[in-house]
């Protein structure tokens, strides 16, 4: 984790706004995906939406292992779980909450492709900036490190355990993403639990 990391803190409501945008942009596109295909974690949750704002039922998973940190990836993703279902012939829509390096949307669109599939388009709540991987779909373009709101507790661990490691105040950290928009009281929370497993 940098010193200099800033952090977004989406919503809930923020998040469905943007996945309302880019169910939009999907019809206005006129794609009809056969299958949504969630990116295991942390695209799961958007995948879900853009099933029901789609009016698609169809929901596979398929599973990359790459961030070790806040801010910090392994060198190169590794497909963990191959996509869950049959794909040969069919038109495919990859959701994943953020295209960060790209590296992991890359290999899992080359999965998707060997496995047969006839059109794979990606579609992300956010894009960084040096994403070598720019979405068919998303909604927003940030630099910052995004908590996301299914992940908090495990970013506050992630924070904790590096801070512990380099030795580097936790409070400073910690205020950024309350000044970010993470409420206050659900950190102190989270914080009281998890210190329990890492004590001073």
């Amino acid at each position: 984790m940098s010193q200099n990391v800033e952090f977004e803190v989406p919503t809930w409501s923020q998040i469905y706004r943007m996945l309302m945008r880019i169910a939009e942009k999907i019809r206005q596109d006129n794609f009809k995906p056969d299958v949504i295909v969630g990116v295991s974690r942390g695209g799961w949750p958007p995948a879900r939406v853009l099933s029901d704002l789609l009016e698609n039922p169809n929901l596979a998973n398929v599973k990359v292992e790459f961030y070790v940190g806040v801010a910090e990836t392994k060198g190169e993703p590794a497909l963990t779980q191959p996509v869950s279902v049959k794909v040969a012939n069919k038109k495919v829509l990859v959701v994943d909450e953020v295209a960060d390096t790209g590296k992991s949307l890359q290999l899992i669109k080359e999965h998707l492709k060997a496995e047969g599939a006839s059109d794979v388009r990606i579609a992300t709540v956010y894009l960084k900036p040096w994403s070598i991987v720019k979405p068919d779909y998303y909604a927003k373009e940030t630099s910052c490190w995004i908590v996301f709101p299914w992940e908090v507790k495990e970013t506050l661990r992630k924070i904790v355990q590096k801070c512990k490691e380099k030795g580097r105040p936790l409070e400073e950290e910690i205020e950024k993403l309350v000044r970010a928009g993470l409420p206050r009281k659900l950190v102190e929370k989270f914080l009281r639990e998890i210190l329990e497993e890492y004590p001073c």
